[in-house]
């Protein structure tokens, strides 16, 4: 059973900075590829960043150049560094990996809210 805990989210002023976790349970190696994802009620779960197994990654436009996504492989651990934050970037942040046989987990996640 594969379980995702994140962690990291917080109240934060615009322009600071937060770091998110995602700690799997099985090594990461298990999957071919890694993402955060974030959601505002009433509004469609969208995509902030993504990292394939061997390394490339991928940006939702409206954070390429303050996030930055990694992963570590020995502690099993994806993550999301988001900088310049603005009020716009509050949301549940989720993270999802994907499997080699294309199935999703997703953990819990975790609020993030930027004050102005």
């Amino acid at each position: 059973q594969v379980q995702l805990v994140e962690s990291g989210g917080g109240l934060v002023q615009a322009g600071g900075s937060l770091r998110l976790s995602c700690a799997a349970s099985v090594s990461i190696f298990t999957f071919n590829a890694m993402g955060w994802y974030r959601q505002v009620p009433g509004k469609q779960r969208e995509l902030v960043a993504t990292i394939t197994s061997g390394g490339s990654t991928n940006y939702a436009d409206s954070v390429k150049g303050r996030f930055t996504i990694s992963k570590d492989n020995a502690k099993k651990t994806v993550y999301l560094q988001m900088n310049g934050l603005k009020p716009e970037d509050t949301a549940v942040y989720y993270c999802k990996l994907t499997s080699w046989s294309h199935r999703d987990f997703w953990g819990q996640g975790t609020q993030v809210t930027v004050s102005s």
